[in-house]
């Protein structure tokens, strides 16, 4: 009977402790399974779905170039640039001239392939160290980082840059067979080692550009304070 009761015993300590490490067992299996193949791919598709709102927050959808937004946080990173190390800058902002024409004859679709391969020829042009944005519409801006010391030279190049953009937009537009041409005004904005507000800074640019119109289109003039 004392054996019997001792038997006894024993199988329930035994339960009592295989039954706890049973379950450490199998957590210790399992665990790099729901980690590979629950855990992780949630992550991943997690972080890529911030990463393509976080994209599409500061791309333009159509020409795939920065926004607006994007642009504004760039102009921020260059004015400290700017400051700290003593070289100038430029803000170049291009409008059509024409554009209006190539929807009305030709439609929208002929319009938007025009503003990317418009997108494309632009930065075609410049270094990686620039960015191109669309503002929107037939708005596109060009900021320059790096062009020297010397306000001159500066004014020089930010110049050459102008012109080489007015020309790039003047080559013909081909979409499926139909010709198009159009024309750019650019305003020009020299980034100085001044305290610069972003907004003010495109505004200004923005009343060059006019400036440009009035003078007959298809050129460039900087904004003076």
């Amino acid at each position: 009977m004392l054996v019997l009761e001792h038997s006894v015993l024993l199988h329930n300590i035994d339960k009592r402790i295989i039954a706890p490490l049973n379950a450490v067992l199998l957590v210790v299996i399992t665990t790099p399974f729901i980690y590979f193949f629950v855990i992780k791919p949630f992550i991943v598709a997690r972080d890529e779905a911030l990463a393509q709102v976080s994209h599409l927050a500061h791309v333009d959808p159509l020409t795939q170039l920065a926004n607006r937004r994007l642009l504004l946080s760039h102009l921020g990173k260059a004015a400290a640039d700017i400051a700290r190390y003593k070289t100038y800058g430029a803000l170049l902002l291009l409008d059509l001239d024409g554009f209006k024409p190539v929807n009305d004859t030709h439609g929208h679709d002929a319009g938007d392939a025009l503003l990317v391969e418009l997108a494309k020829r632009l930065q075609s042009i410049t270094r990686s160290g620039d960015i191109v944005c669309r503002l929107g519409g037939d708005e596109f801006v060009v900021l320059i980082s790096h062009l020297g010391i010397d306000e001159r030279i500066a004014h020089d190049k930010a110049l050459l840059v102008a012109k080489k953009l007015i020309n790039l937009v003047d080559k013909p537009f081909d979409f499926n067979g139909k010709v198009s041409r159009v024309s750019a005004s650019v305003g020009i904005r020299l980034l100085d080692f001044a305290e610069l507000d972003t907004e003010t800074v495109i505004g200004e640019a923005d009343s060059a550009m006019y400036r440009a119109k009035q003078a007959g289109k298809g050129c460039a003039v900087f904004f003076e304070k």
